[in-house]
């Protein structure tokens, strides 16, 4: 099975006005979405933000947990809180894993939107089959800007939801990213 990274790029990402933004690092996404990559084998999860307050604030509660007194209160949260490297851009991410890999990943982007080109099941094969890394990006705030789009192999069908039609007349799917990347790693690597 291919190794397999995720990073959470706060940007560039859209606001909801579609202005191009870079979002807060949040506490609840460095703990809980570091808990689904431990549960789920992943090897490194990247946060991503190009501000050096945001990564210092990220850094000062990893830190915290990889703490000697921290790491015996709750040795699992450390575990998890080992797989965060906090990068200032998505190309430090990658090249962070060709080093260790010796090849470039294969960059899988998730959206809400109708964009994918490959479905859960077609992924989950390729991964499965491969001895080449994988990297699944993950947005914040309204989305990935077609930017970092253009740098993507692939593009992961969104998580079907069944909700009805919103305001302007797309079904609405608009999960927090913590719940997606939780959703999106079951479906890609569990049993």
């Amino acid at each position: 099975m291919a190794n397999v990274y995720i990073a959470l790029l706060h940007s560039p990402v859209y606001n909801k006005r579609k202005d191009v933004v870079t979002t807060s690092i949040t506490g609840f996404d460095l703990h809980d979405i570091a808990r689904s990559a431990a549960t789920f084998g992943l090897k490194k999860y990247f946060v991503v933000n190009p501000l050096p307050a945001q990564r210092e604030f990220a850094s000062r509660i990893v830190n915290f947990w990889l703490d000697p007194a921290s790491l015996e209160f709750n040795w699992t949260r450390a575990e998890a809180f080992k797989l965060i490297s906090i990068k200032e851009s998505l190309a430090e991410a990658i090249a962070e894993i060709k080093a260790e890999e010796g090849k470039r990943p294969t960059v899988i982007i998730t959206s809400a939107k109708p964009k994918g080109t490959i479905t859960f099941k077609k992924l989950k094969e390729k991964i499965s089959r491969s001895k080449s890394p994988y990297l699944i990006l993950f947005g914040t705030g309204w989305g990935l800007v077609e930017e970092v789009f253009a740098q993507a192999d692939l593009v992961l069908e969104p998580i079907p939801g069944r909700a009805g039609l919103g305001r302007d007349g797309e079904r609405y799917n608009h999960l927090s990213v913590r719940s997606a990347t939780a959703i999106i790693l079951d479906r890609l690597l569990s049993k």
